[in-house]
Parts: C-alpha cells; structure tokens; sequence
C-alpha cells in the first residue's frame, strides 16, 4: 500500500468513526434502554401496583423477545433491501410510540401484551445496525468499530441506572407514579432521534457527502473487492443455504449462553440490590441503586474497550471470544458465597467484563464468511437464536426463583449456558468450522470461504 493510500485509508476510517459510529450507538443506548427499563421499574413500585410475582416479571421482561424473535429475519432482509437509512428510522420511531404507552399500563395482561409488541416493533435493530456498519469499514477495521459501537450497551446502565434513578424519583410529575414518569422519560428520544436518523445517517460511503471524493473510492473499492472476494469463496452460502449452514448455527448457540447471561443480570440485578436489604440489612435509596446497578457496567465498558483494541491489533483469535465466555460462566455462581453487598457487586463485575469483552469480536465472524443478502439472513439468525435466550433468562430465572427461594440455582444455571459457549467457540475452531482469523491466522477471506461446506 502506497503512502496516499494509507492516508486516505486512516482518514476515511476516521471519519467513520467519529460521524458515524457515536450516532448509530446513541440509537443502540436509546434502544437497549428502552427494551430494559422494566428491570428499573419492576422493583421501584411496578410490581407492588401491578401485583407481580418474580415468575410474572421475568414473563413480562422476556415476551419481549417472543415478538422480537418472529419478525427479525423479515426486518433485517427488509433492511438490506430498502437501505439501512430508513429501516432503521423507522424501527426507533415505532418502538419509541410503544414505550411511551407504557406510562399508562394498568394490569399485567397489559404489560404482557405491551412487551410483546415493543418487541415487534424493535425487531431487526441490532442485526441491522451490526450489518449497517459492516457495510461501512473492510473486515480489519470491523472489529475496532464495532468495538466502539457495542460501548453504548455496558455505558446504557452506567448511564441509564442512575437516570432512571432520577426520573423514578419524581414521583407525582403529570400525576404519574415515579415508575411511570420513567418510562415516559426514556420514550420520547427514541422518537427524537428515529426522526433526525432519516436525514443523518447515510446507506453507503457513496452516498456520505462527508467523505472526499478519494475516501469515497477507496472505501467503496476496499469493500466491493472483499465482498466479491468473500463470494467467490462461499458460492452456496445464499439466504436460503444460511439455515442449513453448521457454522451459522454453532454461532448461534454460542451467542445464546453470551445473551443469557447478558439479560439474567440486565433484568434481575436491580432486583438483586434491592435484596441486600432483606439479607445484609442495608438501606438505599432509588438513586443510590441506580448508582449500585451501574458499578459493573463501567469497568465492564474499559475491558469490552481494551480487549477489542488486543483483537484488532492481533487479530481475532478464538480466545478473544472463548476465554471471556470461560470466565464468565465460571465467576457468576461466586457470587452467591460473596457474602456482603460489596463483595458480590465485585464478583458481578467479573461476569459484567467477561461478557463485553466477547461480543464486539464474536460479531466480526459472520460477516468473514457471509455477504449481502446472505449477511442480513445470517447475521439475524444468529441474534434471533440469542434472543430466545432474552425471553429464556428472563423467564427461567424468576421461575427458578420463586420455586427455590433464592437465586441459588438460577444462578448455576447462567455460568453453566456461558461456559457452553466456551466450549463451542473452542470447537467451533478445532473443526475448522470458522474462518482462518478467528482460529489464529491471518484472515484471507478466500481461504475462510473454504471451509463453508466442511
């Protein structure tokens, strides 16, 4: 590569990742924000006014992803075909008109019924804004974007907990309970911004009037070259094949024990600070849980930064991804023996790092294997087959709970689904079943196209 080249090349990134990365991870805050608010209001008032037991909210959190689950093929191909721009738009806006119902749900029929719908209307965002970016930088700058992209889900609790905190505090605002005020107040930017995506975001590099005239080249020449490299060497990979493709699959177990654990603490931590009353004695108000919540999020954002940062300098290896899932599934059930509020929040942090750490780089192998239309199917089979982990944490663990007691055997059951996608991530590459930069060798997209049909 020539000295103007790599100019060019740093600069086109660049702006990338500055215009647009920030934007499209404020939409993923506002959305993971949105889709998680009822872990805040379930036990700051929601459940004592709608009369729900544990099994019922970890129902309600996890139907969500009933209704996510059906529709996300169909949205991310309606995506690939109506362009990024106004999919997207139009995803955020919808979920944004069904999260502000929420303000006023009377009864748990209600908030069943609503959950699913938010779902629905949500379906196909992630996916699609993973294949968004994918479209935007060649695969050895993917896994440093989508690092930076994927921040805003641990900085979401860091900065939403102590948000929430806030808006649940004021209680008696429009005559609104706290809880509800709360879900008011994290409705109305999804709106917003679903409104300003469909005039700032743009569905190529050829269509960014940001870019120059030879970042446009350059971007759109890197990827077109790789794209036709990709489908050279994966012939039969098609929309169609991906549902019988093994490494689509295998991808897709290892992504579920990753969600399950994402969402069993997402939507039972505030529940489980809020019982330290009961077991230590402690006494917090909303906002200090709001704090409390965040603790693990912050440090779980610096590791998800630093590792990513490893992966890109090196290249993703399988221990990228294999390790975390290793140490994850491992730490979570330590913390039932912590033994104080301090204690088990640092062994939380653990399992919070573990997971972050993962994520960014497990999304960079399917795009080193898929293209096109075949990515779009792909890439939300993968997230669907996860998202019925969202539906199953939430909804295993509360039922765990109120059959046991405690969170005991709930928790075994999250670092055992972890420490699965440890051991099918080591397979996954002892097989051969995943391209060449993910087992520990340079990344030649041709060659990693060889091993489709293995």
């Amino acid at each position: 590569m020539d000295t103007t080249q790599s100019v060019v090349e740093k600069s086109a990134i660049r702006k990338v990742a500055i215009r647009l990365v920030p934007f499209v991870a404020l939409m993923f805050f506002i959305n993971y924000l949105d889709r998680t608010a009822i872990s805040f209001a379930g036990p700051n008032g929601m459940n004592k006014d709608l009369a729900l037991n544990a099994a019922q909210f970890g129902f309600a959190s996890g139907v969500f992803f009933i209704g996510y689950i059906l529709l996300e093929i169909p949205s991310n191909l309606a995506l690939h075909k109506f362009g990024a721009r106004r999919w997207l738009a139009r995803i955020m806006v919808s979920w944004g008109i069904v999260s502000l119902l929420f303000t006023w749900v009377a009864n748990v029929e209600q908030l069943y019924i609503l959950r699913f719908i938010l779902g629905v209307a949500e379906a196909g965002f992630f996916p699609g804004a993973i294949l968004f970016l994918s479209l935007w930088v060649p695969a050895r700058h993917r896994s440093k974007i989508l690092a930076l992209f994927y921040l805003a889900q641990p900085l979401t609790t860091v900065i939403g907990a102590p948000l929430a905190g806030i808006l649940i505090q004021q209680h008696g605002l429009f005559g609104l309970e706290g809880w509800r005020v709360m879900f008011l107040g994290v409705a109305v930017p999804a709106i917003l911004i679903g409104i300003i995506s469909w005039f700032y975001l743009a569905d190529s590099p050829a269509k960014a009037k940001w870019l120059t005239a030879e970042e446009k080249t350059w971007l759109t020449g890197a990827l077109e070259k790789e794209k036709n490299e990709t489908a050279a060497g994966n012939k039969h990979v098609s929309v169609r094949t991906v549902f019988g493709n093994g490494r689509v699959w295998m991808l897709s177990l290892i992504y579920f024990g990753f969600i399950y654990g994402l969402y069993a603490l997402g939507f039972f931590l505030p529940t489980i600070i809020a019982g330290f009353e009961g077991i230590y004695g402690t006494k917090f108000d909303v906002f200090q849980k709001g704090l409390i919540t965040a603790i693990p999020y912050l440090p779980a954002a610096i590791a998800l930064y630093f590792w990513s940062k490893d992966a890109t300098k090196r290249g993703v290896k399988t221990w990228h991804i294999a390790v975390p899932a290793l140490v994850g599934g491992l730490s979570i059930p330590l913390a039932l023996f912590a033994g104080s509020p301090a204690a088990t929040i640092a062994v939380i942090t653990i399992t919070a790092m573990a997971i972050f750490a993962a994520l960014p780089n497990f999304w960079t192998v399917p795009t080193q294997f898929l293209t096109g239309a075949a990515a779009a199917a792909g890439i939300a089979l993968i997230n669907t087959v996860g998202n019925l982990a969202g539906f199953s944490a939430g909804y295993i663990t509360g039922w765990l709970k109120d059959w046991t007691g405690d969170y005991s055997v709930p928790m075994f059951v999250v670092g055992g689904f972890m420490l699965l996608s440890a051991v099918l991530m080591v397979v996954l590459s002892r097989s051969g079943r995943v391209a060449e930069g993910v087992s520990g060798e340079a990344l030649d997209p041709a060659a990693a196209g060889q091993h489709a049909e293995r």
